[in-house]
């Protein structure tokens, strides 16, 4: 069978997300897929395989990390999106069935790919005691990010603040299920991007991931009431880097980007 690995949310190789995209004819064991995840070693690796017409989605699709499945990623979905339809399995806008409910990803003539999600909802909280120091940077405010993301988002002062932190990424484990997405305003106004973003995870077994579109559902609405618009871009500030455009419609947001393929070859086992 055909593996694939795809850079996502990137319009160039070797930047981006990079995800492993395996189509199936159905999903065998979870172990055998958790294994495959750890072979590939990438933030996410993707399961798809085809549904019965006449339902409410085309694929069924799973993610996993290296370490354990999860509950929803952007990167990954944008990544089979585009297997999908570079190869011809599937033409038009595709549904995924998932554990987070049927995600829509429809392809754009340019070759960008828009990926409807739901919304996080966002609940202001305390800042936790610690999580200044674990971040290695002050902490403005913090906003729970409901159970699909699973993350505590932060605000930081400026970008240059996101751009240097060196975090202890032991120490994050203990702020929320997934991990800590620190974000602030872009620092020049005339920035391709209105706000940047990295993304610590320890507890799935990612220290930082590279573009994280599922976060972008929580950072999306975020920015979106504090800039007054609904089409944003935001930079995820990671070495890879990449761009996530995103459009705020009440209880879904739109996650938009590119991907490439980078590698492509038989998966012996």
């Amino acid at each position: 069978m055909r593996i694939r690995i795809v850079d996502a949310f990137t319009d160039r190789p070797f930047a981006g997300n990079p995800a492993g995209v395996l189509l199936l004819d159905a999903f065998p064991e979870d172990a055998w897929l958790q294994n495959v995840a750890l072979e590939v070693n990438h933030a996410e690796t993707a399961f798809a395989h085809p549904l019965p017409g006449g339902g409410e989605a085309d694929w069924a699709l799973r993610w996993f990390t290296p370490v354990t499945e999860v509950a929803m990623c952007g990167h990954a979905t944008l990544a089979t999106a585009h297997v999908l339809h570079t190869t011809g399995a599937h033409r038009g806008p595709v549904r995924f069935a998932t554990r987070s409910g049927v995600l829509v990803a429809e392809p754009a003539e340019d070759g960008a790919v828009s990926l409807d999600f739901p919304t996080a909802p966002l609940t202001p909280v305390d800042v936790p005691e610690g999580v200044a120091e674990a971040l290695g940077a002050p902490v403005l405010a913090a906003f729970d990010t409901g159970p699909n993301v699973g993350d505590l988002l932060v605000e930081l002062a400026d970008e240059g603040t996101v751009r240097a932190l060196r975090p202890d990424h032991r120490a994050l484990r203990t702020y929320s299920e997934r991990g800590v997405i620190a974000t602030a305003r872009a620092g020049d106004p005339e920035a391709e991007y209105d706000f940047v973003s990295r993304c610590f995870f320890p507890n799935v077994g990612i220290d930082e991931d590279a573009v994280t579109g599922s976060a972008h559902t929580a950072l999306a609405p975020y920015w979106s009431q504090r800039l007054g618009r609904a089409d944003l871009t935001g930079l995820q500030a990671s070495p890879r880097s990449g761009l996530v455009r995103t459009e705020v419609r009440g209880a879904r947001t739109l996650l938009g980007g590119r991907a490439v393929t980078v590698i492509e070859g038989d998966l012996l086992v």
